[in-house]
């Protein structure tokens, strides 16, 4: 690949699988690879500027998602403010942020300046999407690319801006159906995947996968029980890794107990691993974008994806968003479900005692697989994952070879 001004959304898509393919190696930034990586990440950038612009949240929203994100409450503000009136007049739109104010919430939040900077005592109009004044304005979606992969359809007519919002609109709401408008209803958000700015977009994909989970011809024939997701299950589901249609079978299985999950690429601007959620019957969902392409991103996603399922999902609109692969953690229940996807694949007694943890040979990942009974490229991926080395065993994981299972499939 010659790198070059991108001029196409294919290119943009090629540019953008690579880029992530080089972010998962981890190339010294001194090495060819990581002036690749350098190159095409402001090739990417550049043509996400112009072809994808989004709205930056205002400072209040900001705080206020923070707040949300880390569990945080107004009294914990006041090392940032300076007291608790100062808290309260900020939230309430009533007091600008000073300097010194912004560089504290900066280092302390980690909120950019930028969007720090804006005005703060004036509400936006029409940005709130769970706003019961303000309407949800159907124009921020990403009308283009949602056309352009067939989720709607848009006249050739001038001047359609009215059409094309309509057609949104119906898309959007035909997919919620009668549950609650998950990534719409703000304060049931949650997931490292999550940022104001791509709400809009994140929606989108959110209906997509309803919309699909819906499609399917037993959807709803079979009604989730809680009970049926127990130890046995899970252990048969992981079990499947070691077959070559493993991935398809597991999605099989899942659904008999009804639970459903969708490929579906993920939008622009939206790193994005994988998602659960309940649809309108009662039902979770289960989203995965296969951003990464390997056999032990997959496992690991599902199982944590599944992990919500089990342990957090309770309502309906409830929604998880998740970057897995290229980003840590900083939610508690985020990181619960990354301990409990681990200890599915692997449990904590037999890796704590495996000698290929140690000392990490080829002979050794095939031995303790085999041992387990689950896919080597797991244990590759856990080594690579816990040594912070991408570059070993890159020939285990199993790259490029998830996704194009399901390119024909019914999923």
């Amino acid at each position: 690949m010659k790198p070059a001004v991108i001029k196409s959304k294919e290119q943009y898509r090629q540019y953008l699988a690579r880029v992530e393919e080089l972010v998962v190696s981890d190339p010294d930034s001194e090495s060819q690879l990581g002036a690749e990586l350098e190159l095409l990440s402001l090739l990417v950038e550049d043509y996400e500027k112009k072809e994808f612009a989004f709205e930056l949240p205002d400072p209040v929203e900001a705080v206020q998602f923070r707040m949300m994100e880390q569990d945080l409450k107004q009294v914990d503000l006041i090392p940032y403010f300076g007291s608790r009136s100062r808290v309260s007049e900020f939230l309430s739109r009533q007091r600008p942020l000073t300097v010194s104010m912004i560089r504290e919430l900066s280092n302390g939040l980690g909120i950019p300046p930028e969007i720090l900077l804006q005005d703060s005592t004036q509400e936006k109009q029409k940005t709130e999407l769970d706003s019961t004044e303000a309407p949800i304005d159907w124009s921020k979606f990403p009308i283009r690319e949602m056309a352009s992969r067939g989720w709607i359809a848009l006249t050739n007519k001038k001047n359609n801006d009215e059409l094309a919002a309509e057609a949104v609109r119906n898309f959007i709401e035909n997919a919620m159906g009668g549950a609650q408008m998950g990534v719409l209803a703000r304060r049931t958000i949650k997931g490292d995947a999550f940022s104001w700015p791509a709400v809009y977009a994140l929606t989108a994909w959110q209906a997509r996968v309803l919309s699909k989970a819906s499609e399917f011809p037993d959807w709803g024939a079979h009604r989730f029980e809680l009970k049926n997701l127990n130890e046995k299950f899970v252990a048969n589901l992981v079990a499947l890794s070691r077959f070559e249609n493993g991935p398809l079978e597991a999605l099989d299985a899942l659904r008999e107990i009804g639970i459903a999950v969708v490929i579906e690429d993920h939008l622009p601007k939206t790193k994005l691993d994988g998602a659960a959620m309940l649809a309108g019957n009662g039902n979770p969902v289960i989203g995965l974008t296969l951003r990464f392409d390997r056999v032990d991103n997959f496992w690991f996603t599902l199982l944590h994806e599944l992990a919500h399922v089990y342990k957090h999902l309770n309502n309906p609109g409830d929604v998880f968003l998740d970057r897995l692969a290229d980003k840590e953690s900083t939610e508690v229940v985020e990181k619960e479900a990354n301990r409990i996807a681990r200890d599915w694949l692997i449990s904590r007694a037999s890796w704590k005692s495996a000698s290929v943890r140690q000392m990490p040979t080829r002979a050794g990942i095939l031995s303790f697989a085999s041992e387990l009974g689950i896919s080597p490229a797991i244990v590759a991926g856990r080594i690579q994952k816990e040594t912070e080395n991408y570059a070993l065993f890159t020939d285990m994981v199993g790259q490029g070879s998830i996704r194009s299972k399901f390119l024909a499939s019914r999923f």
